[in-house]
């Protein structure tokens, strides 16, 4: 919303010793931040000028020598504007004058002539071409033949004018107005705000006995229509057209621009039908599926149930809160007018303006309306029409309206503020605050009872007072106090804090992703069967649904590296992932790690990252949490198209599944990268073991390394348990450090080689224990696995 100052001076007397740079950082201490706060010509040292002379130059076909008279002198110019004359009264910027975009005007020569300044189009002085006639784009802006000689041409052009670019917060429709910001300024100016003049006259017979509403929807609550008889289309007065382009709506004619003028008064949109194009009906209701309706901007919609349509009765003629249709719009031509002016359901109208176009007038149906506005509305712009189209108002209004009129009544305690804001602020000063806001407040005691005006939608509960008591009174006014709550730390946040430092300890760095994804990803990398948690409205559709599995948002992440030449990754996320299984809904706290490229350890090691790798850090983090003993890495029971088949594993603690660790597959990516998922939800459920301490042994372990052939489809998992049961006490563990598949081996055959540690805690042992001991491991893998050893 941008706030025109000559405009909102029409309702609020504000101190000249304001600077727009004050009022804009007053807004802002009350919660409305804007974007800039500026002149609206951002243009010096300009001066109004006649040209007594333009001659050709000698020395172009373009340019023209001009002689200006500037009222104190006479310079010579060259200007290449094809439109300038002899006897023009024009806008010229004289020598040290600064445009905008830091454009500064010194005496140049141009072409061998010499040349004092510049005569300007209104774009060079910084009025947006999108505002101007097709004239004025294409050449030098010429003044009336009244324009005094020497004087400010900004001034006499009632372009004196300042701005304020607001960015609100949705809930404030209310300051989608000048009327609406001038209440907001009355509040922190303690400053009256003035009558809106809707007065003007009507004559001739009751619009109701020749004109119909049909409203067959329960998506209007209010509809409202008046004729305006014998109007006169031409170019609207200077302070419409100038207070429009300050609020950033171009002219088009008088009547159209009374229609936006009056939108950015009021904040209530209207719309204005040829009436000699109706047949004396309007009718709202929705929309047919497949209805097609050409809209002014020339384009044909193809409509469905959920638009709201404005009808002749028998056919659309526009569609509700958002564009008008072209067959009944105001032309060059138009003599009768009707006026409407009605308040449409805002989620429909959100839900229509998406699929066709945002508008202004969109924008406001969206954030809610006041119907006290809606009829303010409509008698102000009669009176606009009447005064400035030379329209003869109709008698009578038809009208439907089945609006909740009423203001709201409610009830806060003096006590709740000031418990809330942590403040002592004496009762006098609320009353103080409800009264400068245009509150009506009545002291009951140890409350307030506040009546709050229809036109502020956003306040329905005691807290919203609260908040316009801290707003007005004044934030920087609220002494800061250090709260004083019992607190105690959470175990399982602890948990998590824990988890999270131990994965940076391992080598890999945080990341936070979104938890919205597209909907192709949301079921990958994982076989569970669960309903996707679609948004309703989506800003864009990369992020529309909620995720399962953090593995997509960390693919995401890995891409970015890769496509900044960073090949080496190694990067984690605990974060939620989301789901519905029939009518249950559900959310998981997940650890998800990706690694790929090289690793550096925390030993500060650096080595190429394989399954291994991964499958350390899952072990890791299990063995860290209590896990060590109950977990096992199995092959899932489920292929899953985007894992590696041969270099995945599920993990399953307890005989039940919390994860996964594996290879990317190459049709997902050609290059090396694993992931690791738990859900941490289900992985915290279970019991850990008691922590047990063994005496590490004074004597020496003994290593022997064993390589073993066995079927292709046994896991080196089955291999370490079947060597764990042959072990006895004396083996003390094994590690796989290779496994080779291929030439001379057999093509349904695969090697597996395997590190044994055996020792004792009371002698070292002899060659003769130990070969018994690996002689019975031999044995129980030759019968349990068919395993042959390699020659």
């Amino acid at each position: 919303m941008i706030l025109s100052r000559n405009f909102v001076k029409d309702y609020i007397d504000l101190d000249d010793e304001l600077s727009i740079k004050q009022i804009a950082e007053d807004m802002t201490r009350v919660g409305n931040e804007y974007d800039e706060a500026r002149a609206l010509v951002n243009s010096t040292n300009l001066i109004i000028g006649k040209v007594l002379e333009c001659e050709m130059h000698p020395d172009s076909d373009n340019l023209h020598v001009c002689k200006v008279d500037v009222g104190n002198e006479v310079l010579q110019i060259v200007c290449g504007a094809p439109n300038v004359a002899k006897g023009e009264k024009v806008i010229v910027a004289l020598p040290g004058a600064v445009l905008p975009g830091d454009f500064k005007i010194q005496k140049s020569v141009k072409r061998g002539v010499e040349s004092n300044g510049m005569i300007c189009a209104l774009y060079e002085i910084g009025i947006d071409k999108k505002f101007l006639s097709e004239e004025d784009k294409n050449g030098i802006h010429v003044l009336s033949d009244d324009a005094p000689v020497g004087k400010d041409p900004i001034e006499y052009m009632k372009l004196n004018d300042e701005i304020i670019d607001f960015d609100l917060t949705a809930n404030r429709g209310d300051l989608l107005s000048i009327l609406g910001m001038a209440y907001e300024l009355g509040a922190i100016y303690d400053k009256k705000v003035k009558e809106v003049d809707l007065s003007h006259r009507e004559s001739g017979e009751d619009l109701n006995k020749s004109f119909e509403l049909k409203i067959n929807t329960p998506n209007c609550s209010l509809f409202l229509a008046r004729k305006v008889e014998n109007v006169e289309i031409k170019e609207s007065p200077d302070f419409i057209k100038n207070r429009l382009i300050a609020c950033g709506v171009r002219p088009i004619n008088n009547v159209v621009d009374i229609s936006n003028y009056v939108m950015l008064e009021l904040g209530q949109p209207l719309h204005f039908y040829d009436a000699d194009r109706l047949n004396g009906c309007l009718e709202v209701r929705q929309a047919q599926s497949g209805e097609k309706l050409t809209t002014l901007d020339e384009q044909e919609r193809i409509l469905d149930e959920n638009d709201l349509v404005i009808s002749d009765g028998n056919k659309g003629i526009g569609l509700a809160g958002v564009m008008g249709g072209l067959s009944t719009e105001v032309e060059e031509t138009t003599k009768n007018v009707i006026i409407e002016a009605a308040i449409f359901d805002s989620v429909m109208v959100r839900k229509t303006s998406k699929k066709i176009l945002r508008s202004e007038a969109s924008n406001r149906f969206e954030k809610g309306l006041d119907p006290n506005r809606t009829y303010m509305a409509i008698e102000r712009a009669c009176k606009l029409l009447a005064e400035y189209a030379g329209g003869t108002v109709v008698t009578g209004m038809c009208e439907y309206n089945q609006a909740d009129m009423k203001d709201r009544e409610i009830e806060v305690s003096y006590e709740q503020i000031n418990a809330l804001l942590g403040t002592e602020i004496p009762k006098e000063e609320v009353l103080n605050v409800y009264r400068k806001l245009g509150f009506t407040a009545k002291d009951s005691g140890t409350t307030a009872d506040v009546i709050v005006p229809r036109r502020r939608l956003d306040i329905s509960i005691p807290e919203d007072l609260i908040e316009e008591v801290s707003r007005i009174y004044g934030v920087d006014n609220i002494e800061g106090k250090l709260p004083v709550v019992p607190m105690k730390r959470g175990s399982r946040n602890n948990t998590l804090r824990e988890i999270r430092r131990k994965m940076v300890n391992l080598g890999l760095n945080e990341t936070l992703t979104y938890v919205l994804i597209n909907d192709k990803e949301v079921h990958k990398y994982t076989a569970d069967s669960f309903e996707e948690l679609r948004l309703s409205d989506p800003m864009t559709e990369e992020r529309s649904v909620l995720r399962y599995s953090l593995i997509p948002s960390l693919v995401k992440t890995y891409e970015y590296n890769k496509a900044h030449y960073n090949k080496d990754v190694s990067i984690f996320e605990i974060g939620k992932g989301f789901w519905k299984k029939g009518e249950e809904y559900g959310e998981n706290n997940k650890l998800c790690a990706l690694m790929t490229g090289n690793y550096l350890d925390s030993l500060g090691k650096d080595q190429k990252v394989d399954f291994y790798v991964m499958k350390g850090v899952a072990e890791e983090i299990l063995d860290y949490l209590g896990y060590g003993g109950r977990y096992s890495f199995v092959k899932p029971k489920q292929d899953i198209c985007e894992f590696h088949p041969y270099q995945t594993a599920e993990i399953s603690v307890n005989a039940d599944i919390c994860g996964i660790v594996g290879k990317l597959h190459p049709n997902e990516t050609k290059d090396d990268v694993y992931v690791l998922e738990i859900n941490l939800d289900k992985l915290l459920e279970k019991k850990t073991g008691k922590m047990t301490f063994k005496e590490i042994s004074k004597f020496p372990s003994v290593n022997k390394d064993l390589a073993v052939v066995v079927d292709k489809f046994v896991t080196s998992a089955e291999l370490q348990s079947e060597i764990k049961r042959a072990g006895g006490k004396l083996f003390l563990g094994s590690k796989v450090f290779d496994v080779y598949q291929g030439a001379p081996l057999p093509p349904n055959k695969k090697s597996i080689a395997v590190s044994l540690s055996f020792g004792a805690n009371d002698r070292t042992l002899t060659d003769e224990e130990v070969n018994t001991v690996l002689n019975q491991i031999i044995e129980r893998l030759e019968k349990g696995v068919k395993a042959e050893l390699r020659k």
